[in-house]
């Protein structure tokens, strides 16, 4: 008989910040999610792409969708990728377990709760309840990834961070190569 073993999530997030110096409100920065099933994490970027997805980072209290960001920054992205992957863990319902995977120690130790907060604490706080949301539901953990190392879901969700900060189309993933900005 096979064995079945349940279903592992990886989601890639990362987030990107034009001109990461002297940010307010209308810093151009962006996040984004490449969600995949069946890999290993290795840099090769092995299993099949779910879903990926990607938006710029909302900093206007007044806005739908706005959960603490008051800068467009490197920082403030890679958080809200974090919580858009785990909004995302949240809504797929399911109990498998998942692992989120990003280049930012700041952001995956924040959300995780390993670290607290000196700065971005309304931000910080929005992203470790849904980590604890996520946690309750499904086994949750997180991993660095090592940036602009070739690694293929890594440098995807670089690249979908970065086109959308740019207000620009993403390269289409059959015509796209790891690397390509």
């Amino acid at each position: 008989m096979k064995n079945l073993s349940p279903r592992k999530w990886s989601l890639y997030v990362d987030g990107s910040c034009l001109g990461n110096q002297n940010v307010d409100h209308a810093t151009p920065a962006a996040w984004s999610v490449v969600v995949v099933t069946g890999d290993t994490g290795l840099g090769r970027g092995s299993g099949e792409l779910h879903e990926e997805f990607a938006e710029r980072v909302i900093t206007d209290p007044s806005t739908e969708g706005f959960i603490g960001a008051e800068v467009g920054s490197n920082n403030t992205a890679e958080l809200s990728g974090f919580a858009a992957a785990l909004r995302w863990l949240l809504v797929e319902g399911g109990n498998d377990a998942a692992v989120v995977r990003a280049d930012s120690q700041y952001a995956g130790n924040l959300a995780s709760g390993a670290w607290k907060a000196k700065a971005n604490r309304e931000l910080v706080a929005h992203v470790q309840s849904l980590w604890d949301a996520v946690a309750e539901l499904r086994p949750l953990s997180w991993e660095h990834v090592r940036a602009h190392r070739g690694h293929r879901w890594n440098e995807r969700a670089d690249h979908l961070a970065l086109r959308k900060a740019q207000d620009e189309a993403p390269v289409p993933l059959t015509f796209w190569k790891p690397g390509q900005r």
